[in-house]
């Protein structure tokens, strides 16, 4: 699966050669590729991974295609310029909120040891920045829950475990957990066998419907302008997919049920929406949300599979209730195989993939090593984005309604595949200077970096502030 390391002057090109192949994939036109420009080269990020030029393909696919929607709708034909750089400073999600920067992980979340074998250590990696998830570890160790509860408690705790059987125990009660893995380890694993067989970015047509007509947009509006989104997700990759779309214009509604808890970052990913909340648990809740799909584009969400589908709001229930309808779901480790149904977060993903055992060997360090920043979270966001996109352009031409599908873990078995970079060490830590904008919010005053994407005509900017959840009607 990895290549052999290669010098940075052979990734110069490489994220235009994997924006091509997301092209070529995704069966458009090459006629537009000529509009991109994709400055700088690996390493971008101290990482062994080319992240840089994965997420800047990504995003850069995202951008190009929401140009051609643009420019279908009779708007004009635009070039996309975009820095290496200026896309991992986006990835990196830093913010701060009144000059405080929040804390990103619980206390608890993070890498244990467990066993005895000190000789041949077993990892989990635990993720707990929700107190549910929080406890549930904290219970199936026999520990007390909440927040009191010291990383030390945990530690001792797990030394009772093995990797896998804590993993599996987890994963019963819908905990989320995950045992450090390596790459071979992984490879053997019929999860991963089953994610061989799916695509990056799969677009499926589910039904029939006539071409639909997108909405007059006005002359000098960003390309995604008018377009409705409505966004049901809440961390990190379905998020970052929406205020991408967003950034481009889109009209972009986020639904939060009133009784899901949120992470702070909501305020910074919630940049360019509007928010509002729906119960699903009631009658008129769900309703309300029928209406809300009735008058969509696109319908993005990101429960795990089948999460959706038990309330009536599969893609091809909703693909009934608005014929044409592009339905996006993203999932931890694709919706097929004996994992379809397992939730997982980047950091989780990172580890039962190989990925942080890979980066460990690469850098020459006995513990496992995450990568620099949440680069499966956001390669998916990126490419949630434009799939979206490249169904709606489906749909314009040939009708039907579809569904697009990424997986975090089919973002990580792609970044597996990419040539590895020599000499991480010599990237520069990512200078923020200039990259950073405010704005006042309903958090308080946001500073934020600011979107990567230079477009030739229509700048892209999030037109309206982070709000919290229930700021908006549930309306378009």
């Amino acid at each position: 699966m990895n290549h052999p390391a290669s010098p940075s002057s052979a990734h110069a090109a490489l994220a235009l050669e994997l924006l091509a192949g997301l092209w070529r994939d995704a069966g458009l036109s090459a006629d537009a590729l000529p509009r991109a420009t994709l400055t700088g080269a690996e390493p971008v990020l101290r990482s062994s991974f080319a992240i840089g030029s994965m997420l800047q393909a990504s995003l850069g696919a995202a951008a190009l295609a929401a140009t051609e929607i643009g420019r279908l709708r009779g708007g004009p034909v635009q070039t996309v310029t975009l820095a290496a750089l200026d896309v991992a400073r986006e990835s990196a999600a830093r913010y701060s909120l009144d000059g405080r920067r929040p804390e990103v992980w619980d206390k608890l979340s993070g890498l244990y040891r467990c066993g005895s074998d000190d000789a041949a250590p077993e990892h989990v990696r635990i993720h707990a920045n929700f107190a549910h998830h929080r406890d549930g570890a904290l219970a199936l160790l026999g520990l007390p829950t909440g927040p009191a509860t010291e990383r030390a408690q945990v530690e001792a705790a797990l030394r009772g475990w093995s990797a896998e059987a804590f993993e599996t125990a987890a994963a019963e009660r819908g905990l989320v957990v995950a045992a450090v893995r390596t790459p071979e380890q992984w490879a053997a694993h019929p999860q991963a066998a089953a994610l061989a067989a799916l695509p990056l970015v799969a677009i499926e047509r589910i039904g029939d419907a006539p071409p639909r007509a997108w909405p007059p947009t006005d002359p000098g509006a960003p390309p995604l302008h008018g377009l409705r989104v409505l966004e049901l997700t809440r961390i990190l990759a379905g998020p970052v997919a929406g205020r991408t779309l967003a950034a481009h214009g889109a009209d972009v509604l986020l639904v939060n049920g009133p009784h899901l808890p949120n992470i702070e970052n909501i305020a910074e990913t919630s940049r360019g929406k509007r928010s509002a909340l729906v119960d699903l648990r009631r009658a008129d809740g769900r309703e309300t949300l029928r209406t809300l799909a009735s008058g969509a584009d696109v319908f993005l969400q990101g429960y795990r599979p089948g999460g959706l589908s038990s309330r009536g709001f599969g893609p091809e229930a909703l693909a009934e209730v608005r014929p044409g309808l592009v339905y996006v779901s993203l999932s931890a480790y694709g919706d097929r195989g004996p994992w379809a149904d397992r939730r997982g977060f980047d950091s989780l993903v990172q580890s039962a993939t190989g990925l942080n055992v890979a980066e460990a060997r690469a850098l020459g360090s006995a513990e496992p090593r995450a990568l620099p920043l949440q680069a499966l979270d956001y390669g998916a966001g990126y490419l949630l984005a434009f799939g979206a996109l490249v169904a709606l352009q489906r749909q314009r031409a040939e009708g039907g309604s579809w569904h697009v599908r990424v997986a975090l873990a089919g973002v990580g078995r792609w970044l597996q595949s990419l040539p590895r970079i020599a000499d991480p060490t010599s990237a520069p830590a990512p200078d923020f200077t200039g990259a950073m904008e405010i704005t006042e919010s309903g958090y308080g005053r946001l500073e934020a970096v600011r979107h990567a994407v230079r477009f030739s005509h229509t700048p892209a900017a999030w037109r309206h502030p982070s709000m919290p959840p229930g700021s908006h009607p549930a309306a378009w």
